[in-house]
């Protein structure tokens, strides 16, 4: 059953507040944190702590992230209602959700098979309506590109080549950059004439994506 208290509102609000504080000024990408309730997102066991800035286990060796990282994320894509976004690496689903409450059309990869199935069945629950595939994250999803925007929830040491090529001009690429155990943030846009330019907005921390590996455990 899931419940969202008086209580859990409150702590969200509280939390979008501190996000505020920590820099995030799009007040879209704020209401879209408020109106989700990421205790859906976690074990019960984290219930006291869903709404601080922490990242935390979701099982397959993978975590949520901390809600000011996707804020981030979802800041720097600069989301337009009806736009088409891919996500690689759908986690929790906490981003995916974020995504819809902004008004994307998502489409969402996951690896683990697990994490795959779990947030299929929660982001259902929630009514919220994207599509969710299991499968490599580097090939993208071709059938349905090109895509507006593309985000990328861990850690990537080199540029994926297939997912460039889902781009629409003008289009929009956000991923955590780098192999250390701090990366890069960094957004790629494709300028009209179908070149790219980059630019770094600060350090974060991710799980690293696995190259042509999907889990079936």
């Amino acid at each position: 059953m899931l419940t969202d208290s008086h209580r859990h509102k409150g702590l969200r609000k509280k939390l979008v507040d501190e996000l505020k504080q920590m820099g995030i000024s799009d007040q879209r990408v704020l209401d879209a944190i408020n109106a989700v309730p990421r205790h859906y997102f976690l074990s019960s066991a984290f219930l006291e702590f869903a709404y601080e800035n922490k990242a935390f286990q979701i099982g397959a060796d993978q975590t949520i992230s901390h809600p000011f990282t996707v804020a981030t994320q979802s800041q720097l894509l600069r989301v337009e209602p009806g736009m088409k976004v891919l996500e690689i690496g759908t986690g929790s689903g906490f981003q995916t959700a974020v995504l819809c409450e902004l008004g994307a059309k998502v489409y969402s990869i996951e690896r683990q098979k697990l994490l795959h199935e779990n947030s299929k069945k929660l982001l259902e629950k929630m009514h919220y309506k994207a599509y969710l595939s299991y499968g490599d994250g580097y090939k993208g999803l071709p059938a349905f590109a090109p895509f507006d925007r593309i985000i990328i929830t861990c850690a990537v040491p080199k540029v994926p080549e297939a997912l460039l090529m889902q781009l629409k001009p003008g289009g929009i690429l956000v991923m955590p950059f780098g192999d250390g155990k701090v990366q890069q943030m960094m957004v790629v846009e494709e300028n009209p004439d179908g070149t790219f330019q980059s630019e770094l907005h600060g350090n974060f921390s991710f799980v690293p994506m696995l190259e042509k590996r999907t889990s079936s455990h």
